[in-house]
C-alpha cells in the first residue's frame, strides 16, 4: 500500500536508497536524489514522525523529509524539531504530449561533445539548475540549435528510473524566449522518455509561473509538494 505513490516508487529505484519500514510507515533514505539528499515519506503523519526521530540522527548531514505537501506538513506539525522549507510542485504525465508542442525547429539529444556548451548555457540562464552536465544521475541533454548551430535550449533527463522518467534543467537562452522552444524541446524529451515507461516527471517553483503554465500546456498534471528540515 504504502508502495503505490509513484513519489515512493521514484524513491525506491535511486541509487544507494535504503529503506526504514515501521507500521503505517515508510521513509527511503536518497542521498543527492534531484540535488538534495532526501527523506522520502509515505504513510501515517503519527507514525513518520516518531519514524524520522529514529531516521535522521543515524543518516545525518542535511537529509530533508520530502512528500505530498499534505502530508509533509501534517509530519511537521508533529515534530516540534522539523520546519517546512520549500513547497513546490511535483508535474507528471502518464501520455504523450507532443501533439500539444507548438511548431518549431527539430529538438535531438545532443552527443556528449556538446555537454561544454549546455554547461555554458546553464550557467547563463538558469545557473540554480539541480541539473547540470557530468551531475549524479544526470543521464542526458536534448536541445534544439538555430539555424547557425547555436544551441538555444536545452533540457535534461536526469535521476529518471525504470517507471519515471525525469525531466530537468530546461532552460532556454534569454534572447531566444518566448518562441516556444522550451515547450517543444519539454514534449520531445518527454515523449522519448515515456516509451517503455509508466510517466514523466519533474519537479517546478511555484514562482516560475512561466514553466508551470508551459508544462500544464502540455498536459502535464500539477500535485503540490514540500520539504522539511530542522528548525532552529
Amino acid at each position: 500500500m504504502l508502495e503505490r505513490d509513484p513519489l515512493i516508487r521514484w524513491a525506491l529505484a535511486a541509487r544507494d536508497a535504503e529503506v526504514w519500514r515501521r507500521p503505517d510507515a515508510m521513509v527511503v533514505v536518497c542521498p543527492d536524489l534531484s540535488h538534495w539528499d532526501r527523506l522520502v515519506m509515505s504513510g501515517d503523519p503519527g507514525a513518520l514522525a516518531a519514524l524520522l526521530r529514529e531516521v535522521m540522527p543515524q543518516v545525518g548531514g542535511d537529509f530533508r523529509p520530502f512528500g505530498s505537501e499534505e502530508l509533509v506538513t501534517a509530519v511537521v506539525e508533529r515534530s516540534p524539531e522539523l520546519e517546512v522549507s520549500a513547497r513546490f510542485a511535483w508535474m507528471e504525465t502518464t501520455e504523450p504530449v507532443g501533439s500539444k508542442a507548438p511548431d518549431g525547429p527539430a529538438p535531438s539529444w545532443l552527443p556528449e561533445s556538446a555537454w561544454p556548451e549546455v554547461s555554458a548555457l546553464i550557467e547563463e540562464s538558469f545557473p540554480d539548475s539541480y541539473a547540470k552536465p557530468g551531475g549524479t544521475d544526470v543521464k542526458r541533454w536534448a536541445g534544439i540549435r538555430d539555424d547557425d548551430g547555436r544551441l538555444l535550449a536545452v533540457a535534461a533527463e536526469a535521476w529518471s528510473t525504470d517507471e519515471i522518467g525525469f525531466l530537468a534543467g530546461v532552460t532556454t537562452r534569454a534572447d531566444a524566449r518566448g518562441r516556444g522552444l522550451a515547450a517543444r524541446l519539454c514534449a520531445f524529451a518527454a515523449d522519448e522518455q515515456l516509451v517503455g515507461r509508466e510517466r514523466v516527471a519533474l519537479l517546478a517553483d511555484y514562482w516560475n509561473t512561466a514553466a508551470i503554465a508551459t508544462y500544464r500546456k502540455l498536459g502535464f498534471a500539477i500535485r503540490p509538494v514540500a520539504a522539511a528540515r530542522r528548525s532552529g
